[in-house]
């Protein structure tokens, strides 16, 4: 039987954030329920200088994964890569992270060299992914495997793509026709669904609840990477149950 390496993302945690919660003490948390690791959010954060080590230390002795999921792109308006991105992998080295995850941006006007523009980063020691959002200009299938594609040519291979199933809703692309495209760069998988309501679409906090099969999504991705849960949830109880549906379903 497999085992799967699952992570919560601290949107699950989102009500106890809004109430002051620090992502170091659901570190904590995460342990208790156990999940494999944590992927902490930097729009979280209130005092890098004080919460990003204590992020470390806590999954230091809970022996817990840690990724770092930043709210930017790889590449700011008009094609320059994000000035930005060393100070989010020294974060990220604070906080002894596995991964850390960006939106691709505007890679259509670069005209530099990938392999200088990112000689700079610690890519052996972290490894650096794109995910799709819910915009037109990172979220489909033609902009990530072109930026992805370039960056491999480039030698970057190191690079790739957490598979987000809730987003393909929101920019009306075809979930498996887009896990099957990109299932070669597939380095993490985001689990969340999503539903209409009153021609709103949200995201539900039940991984069996919306317009996605999840598992017959997830036939289509590659089976050794890592699993994130990532939608909001009222309570330690339903966590358990859904971490208790996601190992079911994977049949870990």
């Amino acid at each position: 039987m497999a085992i799967m390496t699952l992570i919560l993302n601290t949107w699950v945690f989102e009500a106890d954030v809004k109430q002051g919660v620090k992502q170091a003490d659901l570190v904590d948390r995460v342990a208790r329920l156990g999940a494999d690791g944590i992927e902490v959010r930097r729009e979280y954060f209130t005092d890098l200088a004080t919460e990003l080590p204590a992020v470390a230390e806590r999954a230091k002795a809970h022996g817990l994964i840690v990724n770092y999921s930043v709210p930017d792109e790889v590449f700011v308006e008009g094609g320059q890569a994000n000035p930005k991105l060393g100070q989010y992998f020294a974060e990220g080295q604070t906080m002894g992270i596995s991964k850390i995850k960006f939106n691709t941006g505007d890679f259509a006007h670069f005209t530099g060299d990938l392999a200088t523009a990112f000689s700079d980063l610690p890519l052996d020691a972290i490894e650096m992914n794109v995910e799709n959002d819910q915009t037109a200009v990172s979220g489909t299938v033609s902009a990530i495997k072109t930026f992805l594609d370039a960056a491999h040519e480039a030698g970057l291979t190191s690079l790739g793509y957490v598979y987000d199933l809730g987003n393909w809703a929101f920019t009306h692309g075809d979930a498996i026709a887009s896990a099957q495209a990109l299932a070669p760069y597939t380095h993490y998988i985001h689990l969340k669904n999503t539903a209409e309501t009153a021609g709103q679409l949200e995201t539900t906090d039940d991984l069996a609840t919306g317009i996605y099969d999840w598992q017959t999504i997830i036939a289509n991705l590659p089976t050794n990477v890592q699993y994130a849960l990532e939608y909001p949830m009222a309570s330690d109880d339903q966590i358990t149950a859904q971490i208790a549906l996601f190992r079911k379903g994977v049949g870990a």
